[in-house]
């Protein structure tokens, strides 16, 4: 019983690793939402994603301001990692 399961997660495993990625499409968006707490009047949540053919990566912060915060880290530009210039700014 025990080498029909990891023959078959070898093969998941295997095709996994085969699989196309090519054909993924690009998103790269940077994603403002203000909060509704009474408490935390100005603070909101940027969320960094990006996704495509290379992997998928995000990131998560909570601000004072974040569509400042957001316009600042796209002035910057390249950040090391990727270049958040040419990301799309979404606010809800």
């Amino acid at each position: 019983m025990m080498d029909k399961r990891r023959l078959h997660r070898e093969l998941l495993k295997q095709a996994l690793f085969n699989a196309d990625c090519s054909n993924i499409p690009v998103k790269k968006e940077i994603v403002v939402e203000m909060g509704e707490n009474p408490y935390w009047p100005g603070y909101g949540t940027v969320t960094i994603t990006s996704d495509g053919p290379d992997g998928f990566s995000q990131m998560s912060t909570h601000q004072k301001d974040p569509v400042q915060y957001a316009k600042d880290r796209m002035k910057e530009g390249f950040d090391g990692l990727r270049d958040l210039s040419k990301y799309k700014l979404v606010i809800k």
